[in-house]
């Protein structure tokens, strides 16, 4: 007797239902089976979150917008100034690089720092700027207004990207509820509000360490990509050679988890440290016209001979006792619950915040945006702690958006806005001014107390005191700035025996006004405008700006 198959053996045992079905298959002749559709909203939910119709950046492309339009919006929310280095590490190196070659005959458009005479800093970020500014000149809109506001809203659009990315890891680390509460942490964070859309090479190094985190391998990721990755970083070191300082222990960790290490050095990180490494010299050797390798430079001066110290220098533990706790502002209760209750594959997260912590600390020059990279990490925690919140909830929210948006409105809008302010006033004396010709600026205030020529856009002879750090090691060295304060009035009447070279316009702090008054009278300037800067004025930093012009009897300037 021959065998019958097996499964038509087993359908006939489990009853006579059964086996007539199977046979009837069987006998059926070969056509398409309709397959019924399923309208379940929850399977539709999850199959259009899985999918990639409407989505732009892996996200739903309303999150996209909502994003983009709220970096937009806090471009535009904050108008005043926060360190030097937003413009002259920056905005005013690129519109050195743009239009001094553009300008031949004039002698005075533009000025570099130190650190560029001295090869401390690279053209890579300066050239994104610059690029900008180029393409403005050659479309014939290189209105002030636009050189000054177009860069920030790139930095901005970066920004934006960067917190999608926050959230897209963590929905793949957690789920979409945790990812919804750490990406609410990094919106309404007055420290990130207050950074994000300004062009300092911290804010790009925080864009960078992001993005370059999606990539990390971490145990969830779906993205990991070892090559992205270790790109960003090496991009970030080019931009700002201390970023490698948070990616030690990332690193560490991934070349101890990995199988196969020599793989990992040989054909990835080797590769693209050489290619990212050659793309600066290159971009270098242009511009300073030697090659020159700026992150070594960089490294000596700041980390090995520390001459940062030289603009200020603070206790060892500032960054524990004020630094940290002032960048998380009403973070800081959520961050520290949330290192409690978060799993042992973020530990990683908090070593990192703790290492580069411990590290800034060791120098001597320290200022809150140098540990503004951490704070994406330190989100992580917060987002974990508020998805654990029940009865406190909604309060604990209240609580966080209320006064980061103080805080954030108020530094935004309010604190530091004069040396801003005050650039306008110049803006007007050059394009509304008959006789511009004849003008002339002197800022007597600290050092790089305002943005130049970036912010002009005029050739407009100008001139502040300058601070250069002494490089010879002399020990009785002051900068013209610190001479000029132990005798503001002694200084002017030695620089200016000729009234032929005096300038025509004065721009001071309030405090100032008082000691030179003498040499205003007499040399007949008049007080013309009034900013105000700040209600927290310091030293040789007052609460208003003024600016003084020089009134001549038949010659009356018009500002």
């Amino acid at each position: 007797v021959p065998s019958r198959p097996r499964s038509r053996c087993r359908m006939e045992r489990e009853g006579g239902g059964g086996s007539l079905f199977f046979r009837g298959l069987q006998n059926r002749p070969h056509e398409k089976m309709k397959l019924r559709t399923r309208k379940s909203t929850l399977y539709l939910s999850q199959q259009k979150s899985t999918g990639h119709g409407g989505d732009l950046l892996g996200e739903n492309i309303y999150l996209v917008l909502f994003t983009i339009a709220l970096r937009i919006c806090n471009c535009f929310l904050v108008q005043t100034s926060f360190v030097p280095d937003e413009y002259w590490q920056s905005l005013e190196v690129a519109h050195h690089m743009c239009y001094l070659t553009l300008i031949l005959n004039i002698t005075n458009y533009g000025y570099l720092t130190w650190e560029w005479r001295e090869r401390l800093r690279g053209y890579t970020y300066p050239l994104i700027f610059a690029s900008i500014y180029k393409i403005l000149h050659l479309l014939g809109k290189d209105s002030v207004q636009l050189l000054i506001w177009i860069p920030r809203l790139a930095q901005a659009l970066l920004s934006a990207i960067a917190d999608l990315r926050l959230y897209s890891l963590m929905k793949q680390l957690e789920n979409q509820q945790v990812a919804r509460w750490v990406f609410f942490c990094q919106l309404c964070s007055w420290f990130t509000w207050y950074c994000c859309t300004r062009t300092l090479t911290n804010t790009m190094e925080t864009v960078l360490t992001i993005t370059a985190l999606f990539y990390y391998p971490l145990e969830g990721s779906k993205f990991m990509n070892s090559v992205k990755y270790s790109s960003l970083v090496a991009l970030a070191f080019i931009i700002r050679p201390t970023a490698v300082i948070l990616w030690i222990p990332l690193l560490f960790r991934h070349f101890w988890q990995e199988q196969r290490k020599l793989d990992l050095i040989l054909h990835q990180f080797l590769p693209v440290g050489f290619v990212t490494l050659s793309f600066s010299l290159i971009i270098d050797r242009i511009f300073f016209g030697q090659w020159t390798l700026v992150q070594y430079n960089f490294l000596k001066f700041n980390v090995l001979q520390n001459v940062g110290s030289f603009y200020g220098s603070h206790p060892w533990h500032w960054y524990f006792s004020q630094g940290f706790p002032a960048v998380l502002g009403t973070h800081l209760p959520f961050f520290i619950h949330g290192c409690l209750l978060a799993p042992k594959r973020y530990r990683i997260f908090l070593v990192t915040v703790l290492w580069t912590l411990l590290v800034y600390s060791m120098l001597s020059h320290k200022e809150f945006r140098f540990i503004y990279p951490v704070l994406p990490f330190c989100m992580v925690f917060c987002g974990y702690s508020l998805n654990n919140l029940k009865l406190w909830k909604k309060p604990a929210l209240s609580f966080l958006f209320l006064s980061n948006m103080f805080f954030a409105l108020y530094t935004g809008l309010v604190h530091q806005r004069g040396t801003l302010d005050v650039m306008t006033n110049i803006q007007e004396l050059c394009y509304n001014n008959t006789n511009i010709s004849s003008a002339s600026v002197l800022m007597m205030m600290p050092c790089h107390s305002t943005p130049y020529y970036s912010h002009v856009h005029h050739p407009l002879p100008m001139r502040f005191l300058q601070c250069p750090p002494d490089l010879t090691g002399k020990s009785d060295y002051l900068v013209e700035a610190d001479i000029f304060y132990l005798n503001p009035l002694k200084w002017l009447y030695r620089e200016f025996q000729n009234d032929s070279t005096l300038p025509t316009h004065l721009i001071i702090f309030s405090i100032l006004e008082e000691e030179i008054n003498p040499f205003l009278i007499s040399n007949k300037y008049e007080r013309t405008a009034v900013f105000f800067h700040t209600h927290f004025p310091e030293r040789r930093t007052g609460s208003h700006i003024y600016v003084y012009e020089r009134k001549l009897k038949g010659k009356l300037n018009q500002t």
